[in-house]
């Protein structure tokens, strides 16, 4: 019974709220505010609160959430050891009878950019008497500018 007194009186605070905030003329905010507190009453009147009123007092209830939290860890560690070892024991399998001693990903076989030396994927560099000329479109934006 408290649960419903509160949750109507949390309503008709932001019901308030929204009045005052679409006097104000922000009208979209007021709409969202409505919203949100229309929630709560809507909630009441579903039925929601009671249910959660009676599941948060029942052992059992909370021995079905200690269950779900235990299923839900021990799905999680074991794809993260699944995921460390390189995939499902198929996957594995199937790299070793194909010659390879460690599991790899099927993208990651080839190396991305190639070989090449450092040296010659990089452009020579200008001779530094030209630098003058790489200044004149410079030179020409602070003229338009007066500058």
């Amino acid at each position: 019974m408290i649960a419903e007194t509160v949750c109507s009186a949390v309503s008709a605070a932001g019901l308030g709220i929204a009045a005052v905030t679409a006097y104000r003329k922000r009208f979209l905010a007021a709409a969202r505010i409505a919203a949100y507190s229309l929630v709560p009453v809507g909630l009441v009147m579903t039925g929601v609160v009671g249910w959660l009123a009676d599941t948060a007092f029942s052992p059992t209830a909370w021995a079905g959430f200690g269950v779900l939290g235990a299923a839900w860890l021990l799905f999680s560690t074991t794809r993260a050891v699944e995921r460390r070892r390189g995939g499902t024991r198929k996957e594995r399998r199937e790299a070793r009878a194909a010659g390879r001693s460690e599991p790899v990903a099927p993208t990651a076989s080839a190396p991305s950019l190639g070989p090449g030396t450092r040296a010659a994927s990089r452009p020579a560099a200008a001779p530094r008497g030209t630098s003058t000329e790489d200044f004149s479109d410079i030179e020409a934006i602070l003229k338009k500018h007066g500058i």
